[in-house]
């Protein structure tokens, strides 16, 4: 055991959904009897909380526990129809900003994939708690709907330096970036332009870049190229699941959630209720994850046995459950348990020992981050309008509401496209259009009284929705060109 082990760490366990409690059950099991120096408290969330009213789905009390423990082992929650509005896996990330999720992709032995025998062993790294999944969404029209990307510098510099202390700590050599910055120059092309600031304070690690659907498709053409992969959330979300297909699928998939105050650690598959109370779950997914909580606590010596156990388990083919073990000769969960604590002590035979150490993650400032531009220019408006109108006609009349403003309409972009003035393409069009309107000259101040009068005279015939700003920061420009635009 690590020597800085030397009391009992207390952790929040909560058990989940469906078989949440039979996983939970045997992986505290497990970890008993390899000395692990875990002090347990119970807490609840899930579908049993929703059901007793509460729309988060974690309860104030299981909140309240994870302030207290900082550690947090969870089994799979549901969210079942008709309770509930957000997630309560999704409620626990944020309320302690877990802003780093951590999955490894490891070949493992005795699970037969298409991809046996590659050599897969690398670590995805998501954002967490950014992008699309801040869930800022509006209907702007009753038949167009908006989800708000929102992609921050300090977000990306903190998933960044996670991403490169969990390579050091592993001993890994290369980080590959994917991200979609050759369509969102801004917001993905963000996580891009701070990778490659920050890459060059860590000399001993292989930094690259790659677009992200090129990712997916390499992964799984040569996934065994992979050392470890950061991505933004929709997108690690998404190719973490594909990555751990190529391994056995999530019943075998462990995670971590990482924030400055608190780690969570939890099975990522679902609650399987049509198995529950029947003896039959599969424990592995929750035990790795319990096995990487161990590591982050310090407690080297246990993550260790409890690991090259479930590896020698895995290897031996003896008393798996039945979704791993070959045809027929499935068991229960009880008798994994039991196989795998008979293990406790012996080491894998095919699987290469790595090196871990902890995490050496930066202290990041709870004052707001905000970052000030040399200079900052507004050059004109973006409205998004509804309307039914043809472009011509909506271009039209929106132009001729402009006289004696100190603004003109620049174009009209429907979708992205730019309709007006016409610009040759094919764009079907639906009833949400953004009008583009440049200011004349400079504005003397901020604008403000020339933004209203612009949005009063568009109000007297059209409907908007909403506005943004155009603007320059130190010279250049900070919004993006419709398609077809000049």
């Amino acid at each position: 055991m690590d020597a800085a082990v030397t009391t009992r760490t207390k952790v929040t366990a909560i058990a989940g959904d469906g078989i949440g409690p039979e996983v939970m059950r045997a992986t505290q099991r497990i970890l008993a009897a390899a000395g692990a120096t875990i002090e347990w408290e119970d807490a609840e969330a899930g579908a049993e909380v929703f059901r007793k009213g509460i729309p988060t789905g974690a309860p104030q009390e299981t909140l309240d526990s994870i302030g207290r423990t900082g550690i947090a082992l969870k089994g799979p929650l549901e969210t079942p129809v008709g309770f509930g509005e957000k997630s309560a896996n999704v409620t626990l990330r944020k309320f302690f900003e877990m802003y780093g999720n951590i999955r490894p992709v490891r070949e493992l032995p005795g699970i037969r994939t298409p991809f046996s025998g590659r050599g897969i062993d690398m670590v995805i790294v998501r954002e967490n708690v950014e992008d699309l999944y801040a869930g800022i969404e509006h209907m702007q029209t009753p038949g167009v709907a908006q989800c708000l990307k929102l992609i921050s510098e300090a977000g990306c510099e903190r998933i960044l330096r996670l991403t490169y202390a969990l390579a050091i700590a592993e001993g890994r050599t290369k980080v590959a970036c994917a991200t979609k910055a050759n369509i969102m120059k801004m917001t993905e092309g963000l996580l891009k332009r701070v990778f490659e600031r920050i890459s060059p304070e860590y000399p001993g690690i292989t930094p690259s870049h790659l677009i992200v659907d090129n990712c997916a498709h390499q992964l799984v053409i040569a996934p065994e190229q992979f050392d470890v992969l950061v991505m933004t959330n929709m997108n690690g979300d998404i190719l973490s699941d594909l990555a751990a297909g190529l391994v056995g699928g999530l019943g075998v998939a462990p995670s971590a959630n990482i924030g400055d105050k608190a780690a969570m650690f939890e099975a990522v598959h679902g609650s399987a209720p049509q198995i529950a109370g029947k003896g039959l779950a599969n424990p592995t997914a929750l035990l790795l994850s319990a096995v990487m909580m161990l590591r982050h606590i310090g407690d080297f010596a246990a993550a260790e046995k409890v690991e090259q156990a479930v590896l020698v388990t895995l290897e031996e083919g003896r008393n798996l459950t039945g979704d791993i073990a070959p045809k027929g000769q499935g068991v229960g969960t009880d008798a994994y348990v039991d196989q795998v604590i008979a293990n406790l002590g012996r080491r894998s035979a095919t699987v290469p020992a790595r090196e871990y150490r902890r995490l050496d993650l930066p202290a990041w400032p709870e004052a707001t981050h905000h970052l000030s531009p040399a200079t900052r220019e507004l050059a004109g408006v973006d409205v998004f309008i509804e309307s039914g109108l043809e472009s011509a006609a909506l271009g039209d009349s929106l132009a001729a509401l402009t006289d004696g403003s100190a603004f003109t309409l620049q174009s009209l972009g429907n979708r992205g496209a730019q309709v007006w003035p016409p610009s040759g393409g094919q764009t079907y069009l639906v009833d949400h259009f953004r009008g583009r309107f440049l200011l004349k000259s400079p504005p003397k101040d901020d604008a403000m009284a020339e933004i209203a009068d612009l949005l009063q005279r568009i109000g007297r015939q059209h409907v908007w929705m909403h506005v943004e700003k155009l603007q320059r920061f130190d010279g250049k420009d900070a919004f993006a060109k419709a398609q077809g635009e000049g």
